[in-house]
């Protein structure tokens, strides 16, 4: 399947939102043959790809556009780093919530200027695309939401409220009592700044709605990839991660409704053995630091072995989608208290201490999804995981899963020493 990936012209737009035209260009011509290069390559993709190989074609442009349009009525957005953040109390107070730019080396050289070097690459990247205005989301964003789930973040967020309009949520360290009401407080805290923002009140109403709208986002990308569970992989892990990314994105209705149409295409291709992999191929899973738009590497380096990556345990996988919000209740009070559970009782980030809920979440991944081998994978600098590499990896000798650790940016200079790493991983695999 290929497509084009050219975009249409905004540079009109981009100007009134003040991006660095010349060096965005750079960025807009270096995408495509990314792109064309991991994903149009491949073969025997889901027809039903092609939109989103749109979005990923526009998504400077198009979208932006849209963004632009809501807040020319009046309407504010939000932008967002992580899935702490809930994106319930946004739409509730009649915002959009997007992702911000973190996921490319192009946005690691001007991070740098004012992060130290050994920081992770996430960080760099997300304080580069502000300071170098070549993320238009960031540009176009009423208020940035960080939150405290690393130290590197705690200390560039002081750096980037700076440069733009900047709220930190309090992440607890523990999953006890007093840090559910911390984190309780903080979701309250939360949705009055966003009441502040808007001048539009969160009820009870208008929170169920937002409730019902992100579970039935949680609920496609659900179903979607329960496909992958099944001897029939109808989608490769990459085409899965994409479409997950994207839901950081995109217009929430609108990208439920494109993801149910490629379940029902997947479907079809499990039922007539349709797979872009050989019979044989060895089942993968992802654990770790998120993979962040556009950053495709480690699939691509695992799938160019014509072996799949079947889940990912992490925040642009499972973390994001498995759980949904208990929405029953019809109080404004009960709706907030499940919407704080649901957020900190089963995201099992590293920032947490102690964190055996993540690792029975790979071990349980692990046999539903029957994969053959465990991939543990930590942006470089990334304390939390790096360190919390040593519990996952005693955890699975216990469990008799074989895994590889290993550590990597957003730079292509290492891809021939990981693809070796992972051609001997994969070659050990019963």
């Amino acid at each position: 399947m290929r497509g084009s990936m050219k975009m249409a012209d905004y540079h009109g737009m981009w100007k009134e939102l003040n991006i660095d035209l010349k060096t965005h260009d750079l960025l807009c011509d270096a995408l495509p043959p990314l792109y064309e290069g991991i994903y149009l390559d491949q073969g025997n993709r889901p027809e039903t790809m092609d939109y989103f190989n749109m979005v990923v074609a526009e998504v400077h442009g198009a979208r932006i556009k849209e963004l632009m349009d809501f807040k020319a009525k009046g309407n504010k957005v939000v932008g967002a780093f992580c899935i702490y953040v809930p994106e319930e109390l946004v739409l509730a107070a009649g915002s959009q919530l997007v992702g911000l730019c973190a996921g490319s080396e192009f946005w690691v050289p001007p991070g740098e200027k004012v992060l130290p070097r050994n920081t992770c690459p996430l960080v760099k990247a997300g304080v580069g695309a502000r300071i170098s205005r070549t993320c238009p989301y960031f540009q176009s964003v009423d208020l940035i939401v960080g939150e405290n789930t690393c130290d590197g973040k705690k200390k560039a967020w002081e750096i980037l409220a700076e440069e733009a309009p900047m709220y930190v949520m309090d992440i607890p360290n523990v999953k006890s009592r007093s840090g559910m009401a911390l984190w309780k407080s903080e979701v309250k805290s939360l949705s009055e700044k966003l009441e502040k923002l808007t001048g539009k009140t969160i009820t009870s109403s208008n929170l169920k709605e937002a409730i019902e709208k992100v579970n039935a986002k949680r609920i496609a990308l659900q179903k979607l990839n329960d496909l992958r569970k099944g001897d029939v992989v109808p989608i490769s892990g990459k085409d899965a991660l994409l479409v997950s990314e994207i839901a950081f994105y995109d217009d929430v209705d609108r990208f439920v409704e494109k993801v149910q149409v490629l379940t029902d295409e997947c479907v079809e291709r499990v039922q007539k053995g349709e797979t872009p992999f050989n019979p044989g191929a060895k089942r993968i899973m992802v654990t770790g630091s998120p993979l962040v738009l556009p950053n495709w590497k480690l699939h691509h380096l695992v799938e160019s072995t014509g072996n799949p990556v079947v889940v990912e345990e992490n925040c642009t996988g499972t973390r994001y989608y498995e759980q949904t919000v208990d929405g029953s209740p019809s109080d404004l009070g009960g709706l907030m208290d499940n919407l704080a559970s649901r957020y900190i009782e089963n995201i099992h980030c590293a920032c947490f201490t102690p964190n055996d809920g993540r690792l029975d979440d790979i071990v349980r991944l692990a046999k539903e999804y029957r994969v053959d081998g465990i991939i543990d994978y930590s942006l470089s600098f990334c304390t939390t995981y790096l360190t919390e590499g040593t519990k996952v990896r005693d955890r699975l000798k216990q469990e008799g899963i074989p895994v590889l650790s290993l550590e990597t940016g957003y730079e292509s200079g290492d891809e021939g020493q990981l693809k070796t790493r992972i051609e001997a991983f994969i070659e050990t695999l019963e």
